[in-house]
């Protein structure tokens, strides 16, 4: 049972350290939509979603006020598509993206996720066509998100998906030029995707789900930082005794308004997930965080190490507070979203090379970084692929999110405003890898996915 003493002495985090749920997720199965035609199937993708989802602005908006805890999306995933739509037989999954968006207007949420494939193993023909409608789909919808899960630790990378979505990712640019790149901000590949994940871009239900369920992301760098400098000049054991404590704090939050969410809508309560999502506001970022350590800036040398302990201890802190912790949980590192990586990165002291290593021990992979318009297909796709090795053979999510955005090049900046920021663009090895992303087929699993 969760006291109104635990709540009250969090009033300071919420109005003066940007603590925040950064998201109510309602997962929707739509395994029951699958139809003949594209028609019906669209038809009962609306009907359900509004159905089940109706509510889920208000009820957020209510719970919001009840408690004074700020709210900042609602938002739907749902079965990926491609599952979905197989049954119609349809060379164009577009109109399914659209219904998606025009869904989410209906129920006034802000994104939807789902437009999603999972082709690790292999494609389905409905997984290509998926694919292919990817670009097209992303500029003509505001709301819809993409997924595509190219790679597991029990199965290895699909390099042929890896290939196709270096170009999927150039043409989602091109398509969205005049928005920056826009697209390119609403399409994630991941490597071991969960299916309970309440954030974008990456959100989808997995086949394992329940019919309906309500995850619940909480977000709270600035807490954490704010409860640091607090121990100054303390040992890291400190540090990570202190990490522990407010994510305890942070997750019980998280708790409280996903059980009331659930009730209120009549849904299963399914994950928190726990991980400290920074914004492009001042005081709510991970980078400062991690500079919070001892490092002068982010990027420097031991930023790696610190980030690990920071993602423990968040974890650590976090399942005390839950018994059911789900989704990403950790420490995301996006660089649009986060002043102190926006900074870093604009710096010079922030490299591609350093996000990546970071990736090893961060709760994802690259994301939201802002690349070259002339980046060319393969180069993506190899930036891709060393991700996917970084999940597969280390037994964790990664993923990338990426955006070439046409006409700019390093030195410029990308504008997008919100939750999503504004982003340098940074310079990558333009040394080709072609040849070898052509070479397409699979990555066998690495030794350790022999486990049952």
């Amino acid at each position: 049972m969760i006291k109104d003493f635990e709540i009250l002495e969090t009033m300071q985090m919420f109005n003066e350290q940007h603590l925040d749920i950064r998201t109510i997720t309602m997962g929707i199965s739509l395994l029951d939509c699958a139809a003949s035609t594209v028609e019906e199937s669209c038809n009962k993708i609306y009907d359900k979603i509004c159905r089940y989802a109706g509510n889920l602005v208000e009820v957020g908006e209510q719970i919001s006020k009840k408690y004074g805890v700020p709210i900042i999306h609602k938002r739907i995933s749902v079965t990926p598509i491609s599952i979905v739509a197989a049954a119609c037989g349809s060379k164009d999954y577009v109109p399914f993206a659209k219904t998606l968006d025009k869904a989410a207007k209906t129920c006034g949420v802000n994104f939807v996720g789902g437009f999603s494939a999972l082709v690790q193993k292999g494609y389905t023909n409905s997984d290509k066509v998926l694919i292919d409608s990817i670009p097209e789909a992303l500029a003509t919808t505001d709301f819809v998100c993409s997924s595509v899960n190219l790679a597991s630790t029990r199965t290895g990378i699909n390099m042929d998906a890896v290939r196709d979505m270096g170009v999927t990712i150039k043409k989602a640019a091109e398509l969205t030029a005049d928005r920056d790149a826009l697209g390119c901000a609403k399409l994630v590949v991941f490597a071991n995707a969960p299916e309970d994940n309440p954030f974008m871009a990456g959100a989808f239900l997995g086949p394992g789900e329940p019919e309906c369920v309500i995850n619940v992301g909480i977000s709270g760098p600035g807490v954490v930082k704010h409860a640091l400098e607090g121990v100054r000049g303390a040992d890291l054991g400190t540090v990570a005794e202190t990490i522990k404590k407010a994510a305890f704090k942070i997750t019980r939050v998280g708790e409280l308004v996903a059980r009331e969410a659930s009730e209120r809508l009549g849904v299963p309560f399914g994950i928190i997930d726990l991980s400290l999502a920074p914004t492009p506001a001042v005081g709510d970022s991970v980078a400062r965080l991690l500079e919070e350590f001892g490092l002068e800036t982010c990027g420097t040398w031991g930023t790696t190490a610190a980030l690990a302990m920071l993602n423990d201890a968040v974890k650590k802190g976090g399942t005390m507070a839950s018994s059911f912790v789900g989704g990403l949980s950790g420490a995301f590192i996006p660089v649009s979203e986060d002043e102190g990586m926006i900074a870093a990165a604009a710096s010079g002291s922030l490299l591609l090379e350093k996000l990546e290593a970071m990736t090893c021990v961060c709760s994802v992979g690259l994301d939201m970084i802002a690349i070259p318009g002339d980046t060319t297909a393969e180069t993506i796709s190899g930036i891709i692929a060393d991700e996917m090795a970084l999940g597969t053979f280390n037994n964790k999510t990664t993923a990338v999110r990426i955006i070439p955005v046409p006409g700019k090049g390093v030195g410029d900046f990308v504008e997008f405003g919100g939750l999503l920021g504004r982003a340098p663009i940074m310079a990558v090895n333009t040394s080709s890898c072609a040849d070898f992303i052509h070479r397409g087929g699979r990555i066998p699993a690495p030794i350790h996915s022999m486990r049952n």
